[in-house]
């Protein structure tokens, strides 16, 4: 979708370019060329009743600038310990290393073994321990691999190793995101490609919250002894992040209803296909928000500033969702709403600062000049 009407009149053409970050020779040299674009929120559009106002007023998103540009089909955001950062291109099957100061980029190489095709390719990475992880598609299936990076290698990754193989792969509906929690253990969201019973199927690794030792092994701990399955009932669950007491919220898309964000709890059952959105059905939990689809679609979270803050492909937006402990402490707001297209990624980068990739190159959106891009966000 292009940009919208208000953003133009806001600032006129030419400042609407600088805000795009865009130029003929990219941002590399000149980063945060966009001026800051402080938002307030739009009106919550989750119904039901609000827990008050307090935990709300004054919230903002302020985008300081854009670190990089010209980015293609990015997907999977992680930062280095320097401060630098890895971005993975879905489709190209590529790793970029983006600088964190200059927003200079480095390719790394293509990740062999991808294969890319509708909702899948090259996604979510994560870091630990002189390793990149990576969750991709693979000719049979969905797998999360590792390479080595750094050390007297470079800036150069090393074969990749499997981690973990056998999820199922589909057209739509891969999920992909991973992070490692506070525990050290590997985490995965994964999507059920379409085939609504492997949600319910305890036995599949599709339609779950996955997780794992570093090495691929089910985590000690884990709800079925001998399985890598931390939750099931899940559509497809492509943003997971964890709170400041410890606990995992993870986003997933709905099919025509209800987008939701759970609070993830160990052997728990979400429902699909049997529920979308609240349902207050025995068995099932219900989401701690849910939007419609329109205004969500969700891909990546993260929490900062005692709220989780969620991407939005479809809705085009940056929500948030204050939290008080295991529940809501307001409605949610939107931020950003149509002013950078599809959102796909953010990443906290420590205190109120924000990492945002936008997804206007993945096919489903309408890119203009620069996309995509990182962007750099204050929020509080």
């Amino acid at each position: 979708m292009s940009r919208p009407a208000v953003v133009k009149a806001l600032w006129g053409a030419a400042v609407l370019v600088l805000v795009a970050g865009c130029s003929s020779g990219g941002t590399e040299d000149r980063p945060g060329t966009a001026p800051p674009t402080s938002a307030t929120a739009s009106a919550p559009a989750t119904p039901g009743g609000s827990a008050g106002p307090s935990a709300t007023a004054g919230a903002r998103a302020t985008v300081t600038g854009t670190l990089t540009e010209g980015l293609r089909s990015p997907w999977g955001l992680a930062e280095l310990p320097d401060g630098d950062l890895l971005v993975s291109s879905r489709d190209e099957r590529t790793i970029t290393r983006v600088d964190g100061r200059t927003g200079a980029k480095t390719p790394l190489g293509e990740v062999p073994g991808v294969v890319p095709g509708g909702e899948g390719g090259l996604m979510g990475l994560a870091v630990r321990d002189g390793w990149v992880y990576a969750y991709l598609t693979a000719a049979s299936d969905n797998r999360i691999v590792r390479m080595r990076y750094g050390g007297g290698d470079g800036d150069r990754l090393g074969a990749p190793e499997p981690v973990l193989t056998g999820i199922p792969k589909g057209a739509v509906h891969n999920g992909g995101r991973i992070a490692f929690g506070p525990d050290r253990m590997l985490y995965a969201g994964t999507g059920e490609t379409g085939q609504t019973g492997l949600a319910q199927d305890r036995e599949s690794l599709g339609g779950k919250i996955l997780r794992m030792t570093p090495e691929g092994e089910p985590a000690p701990g884990n709800p079925f002894p001998g399985s890598v399955v931390y939750s099931y009932g899940h559509r497809n669950v492509q943003g997971i992040a964890w709170d400041d007491g410890g606990r995992l919220w993870a986003a997933e898309f709905g099919q025509n209803t209800w987008d939701e964000l759970n609070l993830v709890e160990p052997g728990k059952n979400y429902g699909w296909p049997e529920a979308e959105g609240r349902a207050g059905k025995a068995g099932f939990v219900d989401p701690v928000a849910q939007w419609p689809t329109s205004e969500a679609s969700p891909s990546g979270i993260a929490y900062a500033r005692g709220a989780i803050w969620m991407a939005g492909l479809r809705g085009e937006r940056l929500w948030r969702v204050p939290l008080a402990g295991a529940e809501r402490s307001g409605d949610p707001q939107a931020f950003l709403s149509e002013e950078y297209g599809r959102l796909r990624t953010v990443l906290a980068g420590g205190g109120g600062r924000l990492w945002l990739v936008t997804s206007e190159t993945d096919g489903r959106g309408t890119p203009g000049s620069g996309d995509d891009r990182v962007l750099r966000l204050e929020v509080s």
